[in-house]
Formats: structure tokens, sequence, C-alpha cells
């Protein structure tokens, strides 16, 4: 018995002498807490024309067409709530948030915004107005569409036709 305590107590000592007695020190943050950090400033000026912007496909959240610095949206307030909510909207002539927000998981209404749906900044992006830092060829469904009937007109309406050639 008396050996087993030892090789404990020695296990012990080795246990603690192996562990590392200063913590570990994170390169970017340093000592502090992950929610200690402020939010880094942007990096250019959100454009800020109030104008309802056409969406790219079917089902993408529209983007804020206004600046949102300073605005608190966590677990205790959402200002957007001050303009956007359905019974707000009226008086400030914000868009009201889409009665999606209201309904649960199981599609019941509620009262006030649904808990998934109360950070809004997680699905809605502030437009930045910037120059694209690589070229977009992207085109929507609606210009596909439209291209390639144009194309199958000019080859006579055969879709399995060449093209004409220009």
């Amino acid at each position: 018995m008396r050996a087993l305590t030892t090789f404990l107590l020695a296990l012990c000592c080795m246990a603690a002498f192996a562990a590392d007695p200063v913590p570990h020190r994170d390169p970017f943050r340093g000592d502090s807490a992950f929610s200690d950090q402020p939010r880094p400033p942007p990096l250019v000026g959100a454009e800020n024309r109030d104008v309802r912007r056409v969406r790219s496909y079917a089902m993408q959240p529209p983007t804020i067409p206004h600046a949102i610095d300073n605005y608190q949206i966590d677990r205790f307030a959402n200002k957007c709530l001050m303009c956007h909510a359905r019974t707000r909207a009226g008086d400030s002539q914000a868009t009201p948030i889409s009665i999606t927000h209201y309904t649960d998981r199981g599609n019941n209404f509620l009262a006030d915004v649904a808990p998934r749906r109360y950070f809004c900044d997680t699905c809605h992006v502030v437009q930045m107005d910037v120059n694209p830092v690589v070229e977009s060829s992207f085109e929507d469904v609606d210009a596909v569409v439209r291209r390639i009937r144009a194309e199958t007109r000019a080859r006579g309406g055969n879709p399995a036709a060449p093209a004409a050639r220009k």
C-alpha cells in the first residue's frame, strides 16, 4: 500500500511540473478574452443611399442600404428593430421586416421577431461603395435566359444548331 501511495504521489508531482505554469498567450488577442475585443473598424465607408437594390438570386437576403456603424445588435438590444419592426415601419417609413422573420421553425406566427432571425447582420450585409478587386462576369438567371433565347433565335430557333459567328 505504501508503494502505491508513493507511486501516486510521484505521478502527481510529475504532472504538476510537466504542466505549463504560464497560460497560453494568443499572439493576436494577447491575454484578453475573445468577448472583450472591440469590433474592428470598417475597411471602407458604407454606401448610404437608402435605395432598394435588385437581388441577384431567389431568396437572397436584401442588402442594408445604409450605414449601421455603432448599431447595437446583441442579446440585449437590436437597433434595426427601432425602424424596421412591423409596429414601427409605418412611423419610420422603413421597409418592414418580412413576415418570415416572425415565424418559428414550426411555421407558428409569433408576436415578436423569431430568435433565429433576431441577429439581422448574420444574413443582411451593408453594401460597401468600392471598386471590385477582381472583375466579375456574373450574370443573373434572367440575363442568362435572355441570352440563350437570343442565341436560339439567331440560329433560327434550333437549339442544336451552331451559333452564328459575329
